[in-house]
Formats: structure tokens, C-alpha cells, sequence
């Protein structure tokens, strides 16, 4: 793929998770829990890590995060994001580059939720020099075996047509 093409799918790829992230915070959460997202962009995370890998995954979570906290949420926003972002995109990058036989996308992405949360909380209690916070640990991850459920379904399911696209075949 030549660098201009490249860039190009890149820029497509940031603008389409900080459109899913703005449209994720206008979206209520049933839940009166503090840190349940849906996790729409990690979408964008998960089709970045197939299509070019952990450095440009790590990129548009990058970007993503911080357009999206110019875009209303702030610095403490940015921390989250970014550390969770960051944080879940090294987990399913490596289990995609060293266990993509053994793992399914599907279980990838619960795994990138998972660790999202952890992030997520280790910064907040951090921030706030309080480790009680992560007694919503465990509420918080079996939202994200959900949400990771759903996400990772969403990729499962929009790859092959994807790759068919953009004309790639990684493997």
C-alpha cells in the first residue's frame, strides 16, 4: 500500500472513531454507573490493528482522544480515554498478532474491553488518589464482556467485506 493511500485510510479510520466517540457520548447509558460506555470506536481500534497493525492502531486512538476532548469532555476526559484506548489496543493488538488462531475477534475484543476498564479505573484512582474506586471493577468488566461481545461481533462481521474494499489480505 503506497504511503498516500495509506495515509488517506488512516485519516478515514481517526475521523470515523471520533465521529463513533462524539455520538457514543450523546447516547444515554441505562446504568447509573460511573465509566459504562458502549465502546462504539474501539470498532475503529479493532479495524485499525487488522489492517495495519499496533503502531497505527496506536495512532488513531491517539488522535481520537484528543479531538474528541476537544470536542467536550476536557482533560480528565483525555486521561481516561487515552489511557484506556491505549491500554485495551496493546492487549488485542498482541493477542491478534501472537493468538489470532487461537482467539476469535470476537474474544479479542472483550479482552480490549476488559483491559479498557482497567485502564480506565488505574488512572481514575490515580487522579483521585483513591483505590476504593475499584470496587466498580467488577461491574464495569462485566459491562465490558458485553459491550466487548457486541464490538467484536461488529468486527467479525464487517471484515471480510472490508478487506474486500480496500483490497487487503493480511493475515
Amino acid at each position: 500500500m503506497n504511503r498516500t493511500r495509506k495515509m488517506v485510510l488512516l485519516s478515514v479510520l481517526v475521523s470515523q472513531a471520533l465521529v463513533l466517540h462524539v455520538i457514543e457520548r450523546m447516547i444515554p447509558v441505562p446504568v447509573p454507573i460511573p465509566g459504562i460506555k458502549l465502546g462504539l470506536a474501539n470498532v475503529i481500534s479493532l479495524f485499525t490493528i487488522i489492517i495495519f497493525g499496533w503502531k497505527e492502531a496506536t495512532l488513531v486512538v491517539f488522535l481520537r482522544t484528543i479531538l474528541g476532548s476537544f470536542f467536550g469532555g476536557g482533560i480528565s476526559s483525555f486521561l481516561y480515554s487515552f489511557s484506556g484506548g491505549i491500554i485495551s489496543t496493546i492487549a488485542m493488538a498482541l493477542l491478534y498478532k501472537y493468538f489470532k488462531k487461537v482467539f476469535s475477534l470476537i474474544a479479542i475484543s472483550v479482552v480490549g474491553a476488559v483491559c479498557h476498564n482497567i485502564g480506565q479505573i488505574l488512572v481514575a484512582s490515580l487522579v483521585v488518589s483513591n483505590v476504593n474506586l475499584f470496587y466498580y471493577l467488577p461491574v464495569l468488566l462485566i459491562s465490558a464482556v458485553i459491550t466487548g461481545i457486541f464490538i467484536g461481533m461488529t468486527v467479525q462481521l464487517t471484515m471480510k467485506p472490508l478487506k474486500t474494499i480496500l483490497r487487503i489480505d493480511r493475515k
